[in-house]
């Protein structure tokens, strides 16, 4: 089961609603490894002085910010942690807002706020009053070791927390060159206008996301899988890192699917060869490649046998 990020309150006015914080989103991507080609080894990425090529321990890393080419200012660990936000477990909501007053653009990463015991009346008080009033609330919240500006709003029978990017992280539109809002500019007619709200009508539904998905992923989940039944399947040099408990994805039941199809590929015995052939060109001594398993009753080792 998802354990919360932090368990904390969340509040608004002289109001404290006991809350966990849970993760909101799902990771689905497919995680690749980089090999050699020439022995399918993995590679790894090493931290080098870009002076002298020698690889730099962690201890004698730091952190330092570049404030103009080639010339640094470092910082240790008190400079840092001087400027992070004190550690609380709060969801602190300063004013609320039009539902529609927030641009697509500042929503960043979503979180659902989970009543904690007892707390359901004032999680529901909140939750009804924002939906009636159709507003959002916007606050400050720190996770780990940063504060992030965040809104809080209704999602069917949940409150859902989402982190809003700073105006600052929002590129202008005005800094692109674009076309002006008069379609007569551009020649554009009233019956293309006209036209163009038709197709809109007709395209239009009701959104459903379960609709959408990820054919993508779909795609390529078939092809790996078509891979591993092939002869292009390399045999496991690394085992990966188990996803820890509180992992919210699905990517570890795909991967346990692929390696199910493996391990059922491995089983099955290779196919034996006609004894014809065996006796043409006897089994080579040689060392057989990884991942291949040969039958211990194949026509081969007979044939040598009665030899």
């Amino acid at each position: 089961m998802a354990r919360p990020i932090w368990n904390g309150v969340l509040s608004f006015g002289l109001l404290n609603v006991p809350i966990s914080v849970m993760s909101g989103e799902r990771k689905v991507d497919l995680h690749f490894r980089m090999l050699d080609s020439r022995d399918k080894k993995p590679i790894r990425y090493e931290r080098v002085n870009a002076e002298t090529g020698d690889e730099v321990p962690w201890k004698n890393i730091v952190k330092a910010f570049e404030y103009e080419k080639g010339s640094y200012v470092v910082l240790d660990a008190e400079d840092i942690k001087s400027a992070a936000p004190e550690s609380h477990e709060s969801i602190d909501i300063e004013a609320f807002v039009e539902h529609d007053a927030i641009a697509p653009a500042y929503y960043e990463k979503p979180y659902v706020l989970v009543p904690g015991k007892k707390a359901d009346k004032g999680y529901v008080l909140l939750r009804e009053t924002l939906r009636k009033t159709k507003r959002i609330g916007v606050g400050r919240v720190v996770i780990r070791t940063r504060e992030y500006l965040c809104a809080v709003f209704p999602q069917g029978d949940a409150l859902v927390m989402n982190l809003l990017r700073y105006p600052q992280e929002i590129v202008d539109v005005a800094d692109y060159k674009l076309p002006g809002s008069k379609p007569a500019a551009l020649r554009i007619s009233k019956a293309e206008l006209d036209m163009a709200e038709k197709l809109i009508d007709s395209m239009s539904s009701e959104w459903k996301p379960g609709d959408f998905k990820d054919e993508f992923r779909a795609r390529l989940g078939k092809v790996i899988s078509k891979r591993m039944k092939s002869k292009g399947v390399t045999r496991t040099i690394e085992e990966e890192p188990e996803m820890p408990e509180d992992a919210t994805t699905n990517v570890v039941d795909f991967m346990a699917l692929l390696r199910k199809s493996l391990d059922t590929k491995k089983r099955t015995p290779a196919r034996a060869k006609p004894a014809a052939v065996a006796k043409k060109k006897p089994a080579s001594r040689a060392k057989p490649k990884s991942g291949t398993k040969k039958s211990p009753h194949s026509p081969a080792k007979s044939a040598r046998r009665r030899a």
